[in-house]
């Protein structure tokens, strides 16, 4: 059956209501702004929720306002620029579908014929008030015979029309949920891309959060492959809120928890997750993998993903990114300051005080200057503690299992025992392999210099806290900074209990190497930016467990992308299946690393939609994705 739409205009088509944009420009810089453009709003959302019949809401609000036609026109430039996010990726259907659709408002023709024209519609197809202006172009009032002035004039409107098929209402008010409620079209769909009204949404058929989403449910043509208001994220640890507000923006739906969630919680919430961002206290194992069915992509707002079993998910097709730099500096400033804490005791010192003991003795108390400090791990935080530590006077020595450059003046130990026997102060800033489980044990401590300083902001896995409590005691060794633990508190409301706690000079810190504002945002920003773009281009630069393409956006085309496992020929099938389709390639680029393939292929938009299933059914493939 032939179906018509019907679009309401303001918070609609365009993201906010005509008469408050006039307000604005009317009252600019006027003392009386505030209480006028407050009291018209209010006056809005009664009318808008049916609290008051249309007409007393639209002359009460008029009554406010004595505005001229050059700022009916300075309100129309601002308006052009508010078009509905949604509604603009998406001109090609109004354009393709005009001779069906019709907006109809009780905003004012005046605001509205200007702005979707240039979207195909004909003045034939609006259907709205109309000011009415003195002879030097005040405005003082509204046609009160048109029909759209008065209580249910959108219905009357809309019946007189007397269109044939089936009719759908798109709006976010509730005189356009009125037209379906007095049968003159069969659907009503509340609109709440740009404002979400309760009374409004309890009374729809199918409440679309953006125009992508109306047209997907009703199979229409879209730009955009699929909606993203139904790209759900969850959010897990107290990620920093500014990946809420960008995922947000990006149209998807988020879910933001401040804590970790168990894993039976975890299970419960992945069915429709297809974006999870997490930190470091969930195992992400297969069992949880395998319940995500939807999950495109991981994101660890952290350094590390030892957390992530990283085959799995590449298994399942789910990208996972991290955040390798972001928190660096944050990291390196804590080591080089508790490198001077315990150098001068100043932790005890600072402790004593606040017990009234009063303790000016030097004893114990050194400078840093001229002290050689052990670095094992020289990756992007050991390298950047090395420059800042030089800095300051140290001398730097570094052991890394990888051949790494030294930078500045750093100089590289053949084996972790050299590196240990030179030091003064050593620091760990391993990754979280396995292999580095107790990499500093007994005999470790044993190699190191009587009186040295140890500090690990790396993995709580890499020491043996007894074996360190114990050296400690002794005097073995001088002083300690712990960062990180082998068994953490899950939140905020666990207690914390080690070995290490109420020694001397031993500083403890609860995971916080990374926690400044500044890391954290960094954090948030770059892994929400790597998810987003992944997401809608496919590109999976700097993804740790895909290989690495990174392709420009994509224009005029559609892309296929291909995930799956790294054996020979599947290139060939997919161009052969493309070729026997007569199908346009555009561009195409394959990468692969020892397991996986990952095939990004550009083609020409007219093809066979058949072709998809062909690539999807492809032997050995993992994912496959279409993106337009």
């Amino acid at each position: 059956m032939k179906k018509y739409f019907i679009i309401d205009f303001d918070s609609t088509f365009v993201q906010s209501e005509g008469l408050e944009e006039l307000a604005e420009v009317v009252f600019k810089g006027k003392t009386a702004k505030e209480k006028i453009m407050n009291k018209i709003k209010e006056i809005t959302k009664l009318g808008m929720e049916g609290k008051i019949g249309f007409s007393e809401s639209l002359q009460k609000r008029l009554s406010l306002l004595r505005g001229t036609k050059l700022h009916i026109n300075q309100v129309v430039r601002i308006l052009k620029k508010k078009i509905s996010i949604s509604i603009r990726r998406n001109r090609q259907f109004f354009k393709n579908f005009n001779n069906d659709i019709y907006i109809v408002s009780g905003g004012f023709r005046e605001l509205i014929l200007p702005i979707v024209k240039s979207y195909g519609i004909g003045e034939d197809h609006v259907f709205a008030n109309t000011f009415v202006l003195s002879k030097s172009g005040r405005i003082v009032g509204l046609d009160s015979k048109n029909p759209m002035s008065k209580d249910n004039g959108k219905v009357a409107v809309v019946k007189k029309l007397k269109l044939k098929g089936e009719g759908v209402i798109i709006g976010d008010g509730y005189s356009d949920y009125q037209i379906r409620a007095m049968g003159v079209v069969k659907h009503f769909v509340a609109f709440t891309e740009n404002v979400y009204r309760e009374v409004v949404v309890s009374k729809a058929d199918h409440v679309a959060p953006s125009f992508d989403e109306f047209l997907y449910v009703n199979k229409l043509p879209m730009s955009i492959s699929y909606p993203k208001s139904r790209i759900k994220v969850i959010l897990l640890e107290n990620i920093n809120n500014l990946a809420v507000s960008l995922f947000e923006k990006e149209g998807y739906q988020v879910e933001h928890h401040a804590k970790s969630l168990t894993n039976s919680e975890l299970l419960n919430k992945l069915t429709d997750v297809k974006i999870l961002g997490i930190r470091s206290r969930i195992n992400l194992d297969a069992a949880i993998l395998k319940k995500g069915q939807k999950l495109l992509a991981v994101g660890a707002y952290c350094i590390g993903t030892n957390q992530i079993d990283l085959p799995s998910a590449t298994a399942r097709g789910v990208a996972v990114f991290n955040a390798p730099y972001s928190n660096t500096r944050s990291v390196v400033e804590m080591i080089i300051g508790e490198i001077i804490m315990l150098s001068r005791g100043i932790f005890d010192k600072s402790k004593n005080l606040h017990y009234g003991i009063w303790d000016k003795s030097a004893k114990n108390s050194y400078e840093v200057r001229g002290k050689s400090l052990g670095i094992i791990g020289y990756g992007n935080i050991g390298s950047q503690l090395s420059i800042l530590a030089e800095a300051i006077g140290l001398k730097v020595y570094f052991y890394d299992s990888a051949e790494k450059l030294p930078l500045g003046n750093a100089v590289r130990c053949k084996s972790l025992k050299e590196l240990l026997n030179r030091s003064d102060i050593v620091t760990v800033h391993v990754d979280g392999n396995r292999n580095n489980l107790n990499l500093i044990g007994e005999k470790e401590i044993n190699q190191m210099k009587d009186g040295a300083f140890f500090l690990n902001a790396s993995r709580g896995f890499t020491v043996d806290i007894g074996v360190l409590s114990k050296n400690l005691k002794s005097g073995k060794l001088k002083g300690a900074a712990i960062d990180v633990f082998p068994d953490e508190p899950k939140d905020t409301e666990d207690r914390f209990f080690s070995q290490l706690q109420n020694l001397p000079n031993v500083i403890l810190t609860p995971h916080i190497g990374g926690s400044t504002i500044e890391a954290q945002k960094n954090i948030a920003e770059f892994v929400t930016a790597k998810i987003i773009d992944y997401i809608n281009t496919g590109n999976s630069y700097l993804s740790v467990n895909f290989p690495q393409i990174n392709l420009p956006n994509l224009k005029n085309a559609h892309r296929l992308l291909h995930l799956h496992d790294n054996v020979p020929g599947i290139l060939a099938k997919i161009n052969k299946i493309l070729a026997g389709e007569n199908v346009n390639i555009l561009g195409q680029y394959l990468k692969t690393n020892d397991n996986f393939g990952y095939v990004i292929t550009d083609i020409n938009k007219k093809y066979d939609i058949k072709i998809l299933k062909k690539l999807e059914k492809i032997p050995n493939t993992i994912r496959f994705r279409v993106l337009y």
